[in-house]
């Protein structure tokens, strides 16, 4: 598929997106590392410091919006990478980890919010095989957390 520059920064204006500074990262970690062809996103989480779980302090539409938060925190960290997201090929695999009260049963509509961020940033370059698990707790009570693998084009 050809690239037009610039199509995904003009597709995130369109939708109202600004994407913000990538994070750092919170120890002695990459926030991405590119090997042959593709770029490993570290786990990130909401950009602000929000904490609970679904199914007790968030419903599944709080869920669904803090899990495209973290969308747009994975697209903050390609743009520092890539400093183009037309170099995005390809959302090759996304995973994502629900912080959820144990009876909580509907963590694949929280990741769909991440999901559709994808297609919409990326069109169907963002379709991706993904796997989502709930979790009896993540890092800083973060409600969510999602690591990503993006295929990125090499000059």
């Amino acid at each position: 598929m050809p690239r037009v520059e610039g199509t995904v920064e003009r597709r995130l204006a369109t939708l109202g997106i600004i994407v913000p500074k990538a994070s750092e990262p919170a120890a002695k970690y990459a926030n991405c590392v590119f090997s042959n062809g593709l770029l490993f996103v570290s786990g990130k989480g909401p950009s602000a410091a929000i904490k609970g779980k679904l199914g007790k302090e968030f419903t599944t539409a709080d869920g669904y919006q803090l899990a495209r938060q973290t969308g747009i925190e994975v697209l903050a960290v390609l743009k520092h990478s890539l400093e183009q997201l037309d170099l995005v090929t390809r959302v090759v695999k996304v995973q994502g980890f629900v912080n959820a009260d144990p009876s909580y049963e509907e963590h694949h509509k929280v990741l769909d919010g991440f999901s559709d961020l994808m297609v919409e940033v990326f069109g169907e370059r963002g379709i991706h095989a993904r796997s989502v698990m709930g979790a009896s707790s993540l890092r800083n009570q973060l409600p969510i957390i999602v690591d990503s693998i993006f295929e990125v084009a090499t000059a």
